[in-house]
């Protein structure tokens, strides 16, 4: 189990798996995702996110890596692109891959919600295209499937359902969440008037891995929305770039 752990811990959707899998709550379905969302009102956001991941291997090597996303949350649409280096602006392919090949991690997501289906896509700018993901693909994609960790980082019944920590916040509308079990952990600094975690940590009291995702809401919301500028774009599908 440990080994399965550390391996999750280099996705985005790391922080999320391990709360359940310390069984803070169970798998929602689409019905409750859709309920959940009516219950939860949220503000629109653009956010910086940072990644990094930490993991010592029983050989006694450190392994490190950091990343940077940005998201921009809109009701019903979640807009996520990886921050890459030497690119021009506008690209979004990556400089040693063919235009061809479909990698998810360099293409910009788009999740959508309308109360009853989820779609996912991904936006190939370079070459016009909008790749449509469906449900049997979402793991080759790295998506687990569920609108609510897409839309909030995670869920907000999971952080209600771990107890207030007493380790003291700094930050408005803001505190802590922490939850310990079989050697692992996962702290959570929940803005409330947000509804968005600002800090997630997870990993085990051994020390052998660690994750802290940082997020830092931007002071102004873009008016420029991407998924409205796909005019023209060819539709493909995920099966398109299989072998």
């Amino acid at each position: 189990m440990i080994m399965s752990i550390r391996h999750l811990v280099n996705s985005r959707i790391a922080a999320t798996i391990c709360a359940a899998w310390l069984c803070v709550l169970p798998t929602l379905s689409v019905a409750q995702n859709a309920q959940a969302h009516a219950m939860q009102p949220a503000p629109d956001l653009d956010l910086t996110i940072n990644y990094f991941n930490r993991e010592l291997t029983p050989d006694g090597v450190l392994h490190e890596n950091s990343y940077e996303e940005k998201m921009q949350r809109r009701s019903g649409h979640v807009w996520t692109r990886r921050v890459l280096p030497n690119l021009t602006a506008g690209d979004t392919t990556h400089p040693n891959h063919e235009h061809k090949d479909f990698n998810h991690i360099v293409l910009p997501r788009h999740i959508t919600f309308d109360g009853k289906k989820i779609s996912v896509t991904f936006i190939n700018t370079h070459d016009r295209q909008v790749i449509d993901i469906a449900p049997t693909e979402y793991e080759n994609v790295n998506f687990d499937g569920s609108w609510l960790n897409a839309y909030y980082l995670i869920d907000p019944k999971t952080v209600a359902a771990m107890p207030v920590s007493q380790r003291a916040s700094t930050v408005a509308n803001a505190r802590w969440h922490e939850m310990k079990k079989n050697g692992l952990f996962q702290r959570v600094l929940w803005n409330e008037k947000l509804l968005i975690p600002l800090i997630i940590e997870t990993g085990d009291q051994a020390n052998t891995f660690f994750q802290r995702i940082k997020v830092s809401p931007n002071a102004k919301l873009a008016k420029d929305l991407p998924w409205l500028n796909q005019q023209g774009y060819a539709q493909k599908e995920y099966s398109d770039f299989l072998d």
